[in-house]
């Protein structure tokens, strides 16, 4: 039997795009990975969200430049997915909010045919690992 590589971050990107694009295919046609992360930022914040927290949460989370992230948003907006509201806040729509449940229902099932057997012991080390590597790689960004 072949010994499993190290993990590395060769490894963790690659388990990355692959879940990626399972999930990109879960999207309507027209809707960008990118637009899936705000519009799921927007419903975990109950809804509404402050248009500088979404941003932030874009360029923060996800690495995009500022003006990818502005850029999202307005996607977002002129496509009837989110509406501005007044404090600079925007609001899921109905349809956003569909987008969102539809969404979040498919890649559920995606992570438990990708995760469901796993030991929940190693799961829980990798999390661990994982959230330390990123907390390192944030700081050194941070850092310049």
């Amino acid at each position: 039997m072949a010994t499993a590589p190290a993990v590395n971050g060769q490894v963790i990107g690659m388990a990355h795009y692959a879940t990626r694009a399972l999930a990109e295919r879960l999207l309507p046609r027209g809707t960008t990975f990118n637009e899936a992360l705000a519009l799921n930022a927007a419903e975990a914040a109950g809804g509404t969200v402050e248009r500088g927290a979404l941003t932030g949460r874009l360029t923060g989370a996800v690495k995009l430049g500022l003006p990818a992230a502005e850029a999202t948003v307005t996607a977002l907006t002129s496509a009837g997915l989110l509406e501005e509201r007044p404090a600079d806040l925007l609001a899921l729509t109905p349809a956003g909010d569909a987008l969102v449940q539809s969404y979040k229902a498919s890649v559920a099932d995606i992570a438990a045919a990708l995760y469901g057997d796993l030991p929940a012991d190693d799961l829980a080390a990798a999390g661990r690992i994982l959230t330390e590597v990123t907390a390192r790689a944030d700081a050194m960004l941070a850092a310049g």
